[in-house]
């Protein structure tokens, strides 16, 4: 386990950003509209294992469903990312980068419409 201020967890956020593969970093500097956002924990939905805990979401409506660009009444996609989950889970700040790193790649593969068992067979579950 870490512990690291709001700030320095976003530090890491920043750097993880700043060190995904390549073709995910063109990907991501394209997207427009999709936010990275952190929150503290995941809260399980009503009907899910209260014990569930994620690393990150994506929230929003992936590409390969979409009907227009701008579905309408639509909030723009997020990738959350869970801030306790990675503290918990990691002894580094390093390891933390490379965790929130993990993350983005799978969160944003789904914005592209890739599948958990996709992420998985790639490495990125």
């Amino acid at each position: 386990m870490i512990e690291l201020t709001d700030i320095e967890f976003e530090l890491a956020v920043n750097e993880a950003m700043d060190n995904l593969p390549p073709q995910l970093a063109e990907a991501v500097a394209s997207l427009s509209n999709v936010a990275v956002i952190v929150e503290d924990r995941y809260v399980p939905d009503p009907g899910e294992d209260p014990d569930t805990q994620l690393w990150g979401i994506y929230e929003g409506i992936p590409l390969t469903e979409r009907v227009y660009d701008a579905e309408i009444g639509a909030l723009p996609d997020a990738v959350v990312l869970f801030k306790e989950t990675f503290l918990e889970a990691c002894e580094t700040y390093d390891e933390v980068v490379e965790e929130i790193i993990t993350t983005i790649v799978h969160e944003v593969a789904h914005h592209f419409g890739i599948t958990d068992a996709r992420l998985h067979e790639l490495g990125w579950g």
